[in-house]
């Protein structure tokens, strides 16, 4: 079991972990939100650290940054591929064919400076409010969004890819064990505000609903660059969402 844990670090973040890795890629899923929860304590910690230093634009970007350097932009890769795969392909397989393509396009450049705008002006308000555990909240949510595509949409490459032994594996078991893993860890995260809970669990769902259902319609289920980037969606869904609720109240 513990084999899984190792196979989640080694494939979300830059840590080197010693271990074995899980003979099945898909026992990985049932700690994706645990290796969400590590990332996001560490990026907290970076936002608590910029707002004590009395910078909190340096604060916010540190954040920013920061999770392209713990993920060493795997995410974000996936979604300037799917950006550029999605808006510049005309079917199914050119769709697939650009997303293979290593380079970036104009559309994937696009995306990755909008999502990293987006992402400094959410985390900006979030360190004004002192809402750290927010911050931690969208990264562990986003790894649980990848969980929940891997287990509802089939893989889309008839041919395999990196994700195949993600996906081809995942099933309603992964899915409950890490939402119950992530639920019990939001618990201790907003344990004296559900609103924000609520908030950020909806906000979640929202993101990743809306990126599986774009990403059946265009290309009949997911590949690893979907995965990637439904983590950055949903981080940016859950920080706006908050920032927003916190200016408004």
């Amino acid at each position: 079991m513990l084999s899984g844990l190792v196979t989640a670090a080694r494939t979300l973040t830059i840590f080197s972990v010693p271990g074995k890795d899980s003979e099945k890629f898909s026992n990985s899923l049932y700690w994706f939100p645990v290796v969400g929860a590590f990332l996001g304590a560490l990026l907290g910690a970076v936002a608590w650290l910029g707002v004590r230093s009395g910078w909190n634009e340096l604060a916010a970007a540190g954040v920013v940054v920061g999770g392209l350097l713990l993920t060493r932009g795997m995410h974000a890769d996936g979604l300037a591929d799917m950006a550029d795969g999605f808006w510049g392909g005309r079917d199914r397989a050119r769709i697939l064919s650009i997303m293979k393509d290593p380079n970036v396009g104009s559309f994937g450049a696009l995306a990755l400076f909008s999502l990293m705008l987006l992402k400094w002006v959410a985390v900006l308000r979030l360190a004004e409010h002192g809402a750290f555990t927010v911050i931690a909240s969208g990264v562990l949510l986003g790894r649980l969004s990848q969980v929940l595509l891997a287990v509802s949409l089939p893989y889309a490459r008839r041919d395999g890819g990196t994700a195949s032994g993600f996906v081809g594996g995942a099933g309603f078991r992964h899915a409950a064990v890490a939402s119950g893993l992530s639920f019990l860890i939001l618990l201790l995260l907003f344990y004296c505000d559900p609103v924000l809970l609520s908030l950020s669990v909806g906000a979640s769902l929202l993101a990743a609903a809306g990126m599986g259902f774009l990403s059946q319609k265009k290309i009949g289920g997911v590949t690893g660059d979907v995965l990637g980037a439904v983590s950055e969606v949903t981080e940016l869904f859950v920080w706006l969402a908050a920032g927003l609720a916190l200016t408004a109240f």
